[in-house]
Parts: C-alpha cells; structure tokens; sequence
C-alpha cells in the first residue's frame, strides 16, 4: 500500500513511514505478549481437565438430578439462539436485529445475554424462582446471564451466578436501563439496551484483570499495522472531503461577495435616479434598506477579511465564516431586488400615466358604488345579531369612504401632474390611489364574508343541539350508580335550552352559543365514555372478583394447613391478596374500575403465595413428602415432622390424602415425574449462539431479589 500519496492532504513519507515501522513494532511486543499469557494460562487448562464443548443440553429430556417430584416447575427450554420468543412479540426483523445486537455485546465483553419472552410466568409465579429454575436447568455459567420477562404478566428479571464478571449492583443498572422500554412494550429497545449497558459496565474501572490486558494489548499490536493502515486511509479520505467542501464556499463565497458588492453600488445609484424621479418620500424606503444591505456587506468583508489574514484558522472556523459570509450576502441581494421591483412598478406607471390614472379612476368608480352594497349587508346583519357579533366589521364603511375619498385626492393630483408633464410625481400618486381602492374594496369584501360566516356557525349550532339531544338521550339508558350521567344530561339539556333562546330574537349570538355548545358536547362525551368503561369494567368485576376470592381461599387454606414448613414470602403475598381483594370488594359499586385492577392483583398475589409456599414445602427438611408419607429428607416416621409441617395440626391421615389429594403433587393434586417432558415444547432452532462455550452451571449460588413489575 503507497502511504506517501497524496501530499497535500496527508502526512509526509517519512511521517508515514514511521507510524509503519512503530506499529510493526507494537505487532513484534503484542505477540510476545500472546506467548507469554498463552503459556501462562495453558498450566492450570491442562490441571483443571477437559471442558465439555458438546454444546447446549439436551432440553427434550428434562431436568436432570432433581430429587423427588418437582412440583410447579415448567422451565423453559431455550432455543438454539440468544432470544427465545415463547411469547411471539417479536417479528422476525426484530429477532434478527436482537440476536445481532447481542453478539456484538459478546464480542465486545465475552459476556452472553439469554433473553426469554413469555406471556406469563407460572409453576412458579414467582419471577425470580421462574428465571432462575429456567437458568439453572438450562446450564447457564457465570458469564451467562439471563434475561427473563413476562408479557402479559409484566414482570422482569435477570437471572446471574453470584461468581460472575458483573456484580449485583451492575446488574440492577442493567434492569434500570430496560424498564422504560419494557414499559413501553418495546421488546427490541429493551434487549438492546441491556446489551448496551453490559457494554458499559463491563468497561468499568477495574474490571479486566491483568493477563485480559496482557492478551488484549498482544491482540491490538498484532493488528496493529493493519488498523493504522485503515485509518489512515479514511483520515484521509475524510480530510479530502473536507478540503472539497471548503474549497466549494470559497468558490461560491467570493462569487456572492462581488455580487452583492455590485449590488450595493448598483442600487446607490438606482436611489439617486428615483429621488430625482419621484421625490424624497417615496425613496425613503429604498434608502432603509439600502443602509441596512451595506451593514451586512461590511460584515461579510470583515470575514473574509479575517479568512485572508497570517493567522491560521481552522477548518471548522473556515467552514462556519464562509457559510456566513454566503448567508450574508444572499440577505443583501433579496432586500435590494425587492426594492427594485417596487421601483420597476412605478416606472411602468411613469411611462404609462395616463392609461395608469383612467384604471385607478375606473375601479374607484366601481367600489363607491359597491360601498352601498357592502352597508345595506351591515344594515341587514345588524337588525338579527347583537353588536359583539358584528364588532369585526362594523367600522368598515367608514373605513371605506376615508380611502375612496383620499383615492379620488390622489387621481386629481395626478392628473394635474401629467398635465404639467411631472410624470414622476404622477406615478406615485397613482400608486398611492391604487393602493387606497384595493383597501376599500377588501373592506367591503370582508362585511359581505362575515355575513356568510355568521350563518354557517348557526348552522353548526344546529347540528350540535340535534347530536346533543341524541348524546342525552343514549346516557339516560345507561347504569347511573353514583348520579354523575344525570348531572351531565341535565347540564346538558340547559344548555341546549340556553344556546335555543341565544339563536333565536334580533340579537342573535351564534360565536357566543357555538362555544357553550362544543363545551357541553366534550363534557358530555367524556361522561358517556367513562360511564360505558365502568360498565364494562363491572362486567369483568364479577368474574375476577369470583376466581380471586376463590384463590385467596386456596392460598390460605394450604399455608394455613403445612404453617410448619411455610415462610415468610408466601404469608406476605397471601396477606397482600386479602387486602387486595377487600379493596376490591369495597370499590365495588363506586369505582368499578379500581376495583378491578385490585382483584386482579389480589388473585395474582395469591398465585404468587400458592408458588412459595409449595417451594417451601417441596425444600422443608432437604425434600417433599408425597403420598404415604415423606420423601427425599425426610424420615418414613410421620410422627414429629409431619406435625412440623402441618404446624400442630395433624387432621388427616398420613397417607395421600393431603390437600389436592396429593401432598406431593402439590395443589391440585396434580404431579409431575421429574424425569418427563417440560410441558412439550419443542426447541425452535434460529441459528447457532455466537458464543463459543457450551452452557454449564458453575454450581454457585443465584440472584434472590432485582428486576420487579413494569
């Protein structure tokens, strides 16, 4: 590769030539530093043994060395890749861009993130239990973390090995990141966010340890020569770009430089002719914008001036000036040719005055006689509609008969000005006379569009008091528990009654009525709207009401029938449940609405109290007890423990007519060998992980708290 080329924009060749040679040499050093980590970490490789590249576990056959029955445990199996969409949010584009995102994060910190979507978390409920379940079963280490998130649910967490790279407050930055976007159901932003901020985490002060630096430096002087290659490449071909760019406002800057300069001078002396030609006044103008054209010109030559001194500038201050300078410019340019286009106009009535005058005179003519018109129109407004209506327009023919009369001042001035062949002073005075009957013609114009506009919002006003009526109507049929609906009818019904009798007599005040109207149209409205939500949320109420009271019922009665082995998770979310449902119970006829979301929450609570207290039981004495009596740690004398975990109150047989009919089934009655499937689901394949590594557990511990409802 010639790195000598191009002088103009790039560095000499013995410049070039040096960086070659000191990144050959950090090439020389970074291998040095490979064989050195390399022989370092081969010792305790061999010493530790084989590692077990056979890639990710067979998910079709179950957990593995689960003692006992594992009651209301489904984990789930994940797919071939780094996302598993169970729930089935993601399109395929979104899947791709994820999977993709991820990989670059592994890249980047040799850290994997495993997401999975899924409506509901169930067998457990408990998001932490579920995520880590699915983690553990899966074989994720300690680089290996797994993202866990719920739908319909809307619950979240990521699950982690205490051992691995990230601490446990990193993590939590990581889930503060994605809430926003899980909260906004955007399940693409949220996986790319936490890949983000592993990323930044991961690059926390103190995070590599000595031989990763070692290896990465030995990495980066290998690839030394060629990355500096590169770069030096696009510096240049940036650097190119840049000089094009600032060589084409050169070019461009100093062709608007002298145009406006030319311009300028132009146009002093344009002002000259026209005071000679027309007089003092109608220059004055001219002679403004004139003055303001020569301030914007001086500063734009103080720019270049600036660009052109010994001082070295930069290409960016050289952008930015020339940039102004060209804005400057084209300012200068605008103001003087409209200027020039007002005296263009004058001169063409000059060379045609008396043509000009017989025009203006012709349309004076023709607006003095349409003035009667136009105040027959205000007579007429003002005997139906009260004077606020008509305050628009009511000064109008005054208005109109001022500017008609100084019109026909103006075309007898100039036709005295003709006759003395003062053509200059004709002109103006022609273009003053104009300027006054198009004044007076839009007055005129403007009474006769009120009229029409006054009865179009009568109009209006029509069809808001027949909708208005057809709203009342359809609220006096719907449920009115708390009165609110008939307050809104009669309100309702009064305005109409008012917006009647403002519509009707000689002073008509259709604006005033429209806007009580279109007020009483949004209120009413929004009742009907809230009332048709309540009802609808009643109809929900009792349903969720019914299966919630019923699920409280069955967490308390099997935390209060095993209290022994039960913990402090599973009576907090049963109390929780109670409470929740006890305000849902009392809402009930007031807020409906409210009362929902806490029946909703009371039978989710109590699913939650129903999942703990079955892991504590399933772990009370290191294993379950199932039907003739204890199994796993427990002893087959079902004297003392048994009392244990039913707390003191033995009821029943010991044999396998716990609750459900199955003590080990858990509720319901329903078990599971741990040997079957995990619920049927097949794997989807979508591609092969970009992590090198099989997934193995390290056997250390995981997460108990992080992640929550969003």
């Amino acid at each position: 590769m010639d790195l000598g080329g191009e002088a103009e924009y790039t560095p000499s060749v013995s410049s070039a030539s040096f960086r070659v040679r000191r990144w050959a040499l950090g090439a020389i050093a970074g291998a040095s530093w490979l064989l050195i980590c390399g022989a370092a970490a081969a010792a305790p490789a061999v010493a530790a043994g084989p590692v077990s590249t056979a890639g990710p576990i067979n998910v079709a056959a179950g957990p593995v060395g689960v003692a006992g029955p594992v009651d209301a445990v489904e984990p789930i199996p994940l797919d071939d890749s780094y996302v598993t969409d169970d729930a089935g949010v993601l399109g395929d584009a979104d899947e791709r861009a994820a999977e993709q995102r991820i990989a670059e994060a592994y890249e980047k910190t040799g850290i994997d993130l495993f997401v999975v979507l899924v409506d509901e978390f169930t067998d457990p409920a408990d998001r932490i239990e579920w995520a880590n379940e699915t983690a553990e079963l899966n074989g994720l280490g300690e680089s290996q973390y797994l993202l866990a998130v719920s739908t319909e649910g809307r619950q979240y967490f990521i699950s982690a090995l205490d051992s691995g790279p990230l601490s446990d407050q990193q993590i939590g930055s990581v889930e503060e990141r994605i809430l926003p976007e899980l909260r906004e159901n955007d399940w693409l932003g949220a996986i790319t966010a936490g890949a983000e901020q592993i990323e930044t985490e991961h690059a926390a002060p103190g995070r590599n340890t000595a031989i990763w630096v070692g290896t990465a430096a030995g990495a980066v002087g290998v690839a030394g020569a060629a990355f500096g290659a590169v770069k030096l490449s696009r510096t240049r071909r940036t650097r190119r770009e840049q000089q094009e760019r600032i060589e084409d406002l050169e070019r461009s800057s100093g062709s608007a430089l002298v145009a406006a300069d030319d311009a300028v001078k132009t146009s002093e002396q344009e002002l000259e002719f026209a005071r000679a030609q027309f007089g003092e006044e109608p220059v004055a103008e001219f002679a403004r914008a004139l003055e303001a054209g020569k301030a914007q010109l001086i500063e734009a030559f103080a720019l270049r001036q600036r660009l052109d001194d010994a001082t070295a500038d930069t290409d960016a201050q050289r952008q930015e000036w020339l940039t102004r300078i060209i804005e400057l410019c084209e300012e200068v340019d605008t103001t003087l040719d409209a200027q020039a286009a007002s005296f263009e106009e004058l001169r063409g009535i000059e060379q045609n005055a008396p043509a000009a005058l017989d025009a203006v005179e012709q349309r004076r003519t023709e607006a003095t006689g349409a003035a009667d018109a136009a105040g027959a129109e205000l007579d007429r407004l003002r005997a139906g509609y009260a004077a606020e209506e008509l305050s628009a327009v009511a000064e109008n023919p005054e208005q109109t008969a001022s500017l008609l009369a100084f019109a026909q001042e103006r075309t007898t001035g100039a036709r005295a000005s003709i006759t003395d062949g003062r053509t200059g002073e004709a002109a103006v005075a022609i273009r003053e006379a104009e300027a006054a009957v198009a004044q007076a013609e839009g007055l005129q114009q403007a009474i006769i569009a009120h009229g029409r506009q006054l009865a179009e919002v009568e109009q209006r006003c029509s069809d808001l008091i027949a909708e208005l009526e057809g709203d009342a109507a359809a609220a006096r049929a719907m449920p009115d528990l708390d009165g609110r609906i008939a307050a809104a009818v009669h309100a309702t019904e009064e305005r109409i009654a008012q917006a009647r009798t403002e519509l009707s007599g000689a002073a008509r005040r259709p604006a005033q009525a429209l806007q009580a109207l279109e007020a009483a149209n949004a209120n009413i409205d929004g009742v009907i709207e809230a009332a048709r939500a309540a009802e609808r949320a009643r109809q929900l109420l009792d349903a969720n009401l019914a299966q919630a009271g019923d699920r409280v019922r069955q967490a308390e009665s099997y935390i209060a029938s095993r209290r022994g082995a039960v913990g402090a998770t599973a009576r907090t979310r049963v109390t929780e449940a109670r409470a929740s449902l006890s305000r849902a119970e009392a809402a009930r006829q007031a807020d409906p609405q409210s009362a929902l979301r806490d029946a909703q929450s009371a039978d989710r609570l109590a699913a939650e109290a129903i999942s703990a207290a079955q892991l504590d039981v399933n772990g009370f004495g290191g294993g379950g007890f199932s039907g003739g009596g204890f199994s796993g740690g427990y002893p087959r004398d079902e004297g003392s423990d048994l009392a244990a975990v039913l707390g003191g109150l033995f009821g029943g047989s010991s044999g396998g007519g716990g609750y459900g009919g199955s003590w080990g089934g858990g509720y319901g009655g329903r078990s599971r060998s741990s040997g079957g499937s995990w619920g049927g689901r097949s794997s989807r394949s979508s591609g092969s992980r970009r992590s090198s590594g099989s997934r193995r557990s390290s056997g250390g511990s995981r997460r108990r708290s992080g992640g929550g409802r969003f």
